[in-house]
């Protein structure tokens, strides 16, 4: 169960983290939210949403397969919405 709960806790974590970085380059620049930020915020929030559902999964056939495929898919979401920060 501790894997389990590291992963919950990576998703959060990262995600977290990715909001944060968003808030300060609001701060930093103009100081009040855009467009684009709003959506790179929203785009953490649903992956969030996904990844945390497909964690609680119940009836997986072959667990330790799905829980590395779902750390791939945060490595994955995490490198694409920092690369839509860099480009802000």
């Amino acid at each position: 169960m501790a894997n389990v709960k590291n992963l919950k806790k990576d998703i959060n974590f990262v995600l977290a983290d990715i909001i944060e970085a968003v808030y300060l380059f609001e701060v930093s620049t103009s100081g009040n939210p855009t467009p684009e930020t709003n959506a790179i915020i929203d785009e953490a929030i649903a992956s969030f949403d996904s990844l945390i559902t497909k964690v609680n999964q119940k009836h997986v056939e072959n667990k330790k397969v799905h829980f590395k495929q779902i750390n791939v898919e945060l490595e994955q979401t995490a490198n694409q919405l920092i690369a839509k920060i860099n480009e802000l």
